[in-house]
């Protein structure tokens, strides 16, 4: 199996390029035109021009856009009149990873169907012959993300430090919000393919930054990760704030009635709108938004705006908190939110699918949850690491606790048969 839950993800070599070709090859089959860009990673180029390189030989045209964050190449694909995108990345995962995430028209990520469809077409695709080969044009997309978001959202004049990490985020974050009146400070803004520091938005990644957010008198800090599909946040105190809590920050903001989130996410959401869940993965999201809802996240920092895209958007998440910034005092908001007490923890283990299929999980990366009337706890096996992941909420710490270590237990009891 090529994909997992977010596209296709290796570790950097050989194999990745010839997956790389033959996926172009056979995404390239179903369209006349496929917009690629690609985050900072120095593998970047050379995946992407695998890719690009199956897709021409498809017969597909391509349109190169170079380094540019997903949402962005997601928002370019009906701008330049393709029939889907590739987004050459591994978002948050390590430097020494890429990957390829393929991307619908309307924003959402290729469903678990489209990625079956593909697999089987690398197996059988013909390619068009050596005088319909299709041809490559390069177009600048950060120029038309940036208008839809501006013609979007009225963004404010607040004052923000802007982490980037490195990645994609660099080549638009910051152009947007200085042309929108805000008043940034920016720091690892400049694209690298060795990241500053771990991509993944984290709050133990971002120590640094809460401490001058809070000394610099800022309204809030903005962290993006490596191709800036996420996105999370420092309040002006220099507290990271929890995704759980942004969840519901955006959707009262926009007035959301039905959200769709996660099956890791927090029970405070269902105080706020009517929610449907999802297994975890903003694919699943996405999909579900299709037909219901008004908003849709997940507190990995995913946040998926469907008036604007299916696709989710760090980019104009950030540009939405600093619109909320400039009206009201975050840290003060999300002091006013419902906040339960949720432990996410880690752990590795080679076999984590078997494991979960051991458990009686129909699908081991959407995992198995199980309830009481206090609490809530999710098993899942990561569908692009060698971890399985326990989520545990309580109406109380000592709840959440005694949920984390009912789930540790069956996983415990199950991997040691």
């Amino acid at each position: 199996m090529l994909f997992g839950s977010s596209g296709i993800r290796r570790p950097f070599g050989p194999e990745l390029l010839d997956i790389g070709l033959k996926a172009g090859f056979a995404a390239g089959n179903d369209v006349d035109n496929i917009v690629v860009g690609t985050d900072t990673r120095k593998t970047g180029p050379a995946l992407s021009d695998a890719f690009i390189a199956g897709a021409l030989f498809s017969g597909a045209g391509v349109v190169s856009c170079g380094i540019a964050p997903t949402p962005t190449i997601a928002n370019a694909i009906n701008y330049c009149c393709a029939g889907a995108g590739c987004s050459v990345t591994a978002s948050h995962n390590p430097e020494n990873y890429n990957g390829i995430k393929l991307i619908n028209p309307d924003g959402s990520a290729f469903t678990k169907k489209q990625q079956a469809e593909i697999e089987d077409k690398i197996k059988s695709c013909k390619n068009s012959g050596w005088e319909n080969q299709g041809e490559v044009r390069q177009t600048d997309i950060i120029r038309p993300h940036i208008e839809n978001i501006l013609k979007n959202v009225d963004i404010g004049e607040a004052s923000v430090l802007l982490d980037c990490g490195g990645g994609a985020g660099s080549v638009i974050t910051p152009l947007l919000l200085k042309e929108a009146g805000v008043s940034v400070g920016c720091i690892n803004c400049t694209p690298s393919g060795v990241f500053p520091r771990p991509s993944e938005p984290l709050e133990e990644n971002v120590h640094y930054l809460k401490n001058m957010v809070r000394d610099g008198k800022f309204s809030g800090g903005l962290i993006h990760d490596g191709d800036a599909d996420r996105f999370m946040a420092i309040d002006g105190r220099g507290r990271y704030i929890k995704g759980d809590h942004l969840l519901v920050l955006f959707a009262e903001y926009a007035g959301a009635k039905k959200v769709v989130t996660t099956a890791d996410a927090s029970m405070a959401i269902e105080e706020s709108a009517e929610v449907r869940r999802t297994p975890v993965g903003d694919s699943y999201v996405s999909e579900e938004l299709l037909s219901w809802g008004d908003f849709g996240g997940e507190p990995s920092g995913s946040w998926i705006f469907p008036k604007n895209s299916l696709c989710p958007d760090g980019i104009y998440a950030a540009a939405l908190f600093c619109r909320i910034a400039s009206e009201t005092d975050i840290a003060e908001a999300i002091d006013e939110l419902p906040d339960y007490p949720i432990l996410r923890s880690s752990y590795f283990c080679e076999n984590g699918r078997d494991v979960l299929t051991a458990l009686g999980a129909e699908n081991p990366t959407d995992g198995i949850r199980i309830e009481d009337e206090d609490g809530w706890c999710l098993i899942r096996a990561s569908g692009t690491e060698p971890k399985v992941r326990i989520t545990a909420e309580g109406r109380s710490m000592d709840t959440a606790k005694k949920m984390r270590e009912r789930g540790l237990g069956l996983l415990k009891s199950v991997s040691k048969k």
